[in-house]
């Protein structure tokens, strides 16, 4: 597992990236800077093979570029390794990767919040899952393009529903969550979403340290 580190802290924010992602890894870090002022470590985690290590369970192709292998668990164990009792973590990703950011809110309380930008929870069976376990995180950031559902894929033209129905359900858990619609289809911005992203949850959790004593 190829790692890429940004900062010292005891904050820190984890992201599994695709090779097509390290391009523009340090402007996301920069804009999380600029847009929060905290001082945090990010952790960019290389993803070699996106479908198989990202995917919660197997499922059947929806392009033409394989199936999904239902890798996630041992990508989680692995990630698991990077962490210590004595720092706060936060794990988010983009498109499949934030498909399994918000799974593993559902697998450890490790992960103080959730930050999936344009999370592909069209995933067969992901929305019931929510539904069916019970969340570990108290904060979840979630995102989508306005374009995202306007697609002729079938099954990915049910990310508009999906996300909102997932959103619905997390607020009647009681999680702390927002739902983004940012301009544009799928591929517009990412560096900068996912640094939206990540900077809300570490903003919200300012708040928090604000709040009274008792409150």
């Amino acid at each position: 597992m190829k790692t890429y580190e940004y900062g010292k802290s005891d904050i820190v924010l984890i992201q599994p990236v695709g090779k097509h992602e390290l391009s523009w890894i340090e402007n996301e870090v920069r804009e999380i800077h600029r847009l929060t002022s905290a001082d945090f470590k990010y952790i960019a985690v290389e993803i070699d093979d996106w479908n198989d290590e990202l995917s919660p369970w197997k499922a059947p192709a929806v392009f033409k570029d394989g199936g999904f292998g239902g890798g996630a668990v041992k990508t989680l164990e692995k990630i698991l390794t990077l962490c210590s009792d004595k720092k706060k973590y936060y794990i988010g990703g983009y498109s499949l990767a934030g498909l399994f950011s918000l799974w593993t809110a559902y697998q450890t309380d490790v992960f103080t919040g959730i930050a999936a930008i344009s999370p592909s929870v069209w995933f067969p069976g992901f929305i019931d899952y929510m539904r069916e376990h019970e969340i570990k995180s108290k904060t979840v950031y979630l995102s989508l393009g306005d374009k995202e559902e306007k697609t002729r894929n079938p099954v990915m033209a049910q990310v508009g529903n999906c996300i909102r129905s997932g959103y619905d359900w997390l607020k009647k858990c009681g999680v702390d969550c927002t739902l983004e619609w940012n301009s544009g289809n799928h591929y517009r911005e990412p560096d900068m979403r996912t640094a939206k992203a990540f900077a809300w949850i570490l903003n919200q959790e300012k708040k928090y340290n604000l709040k009274p004593e008792g409150v």
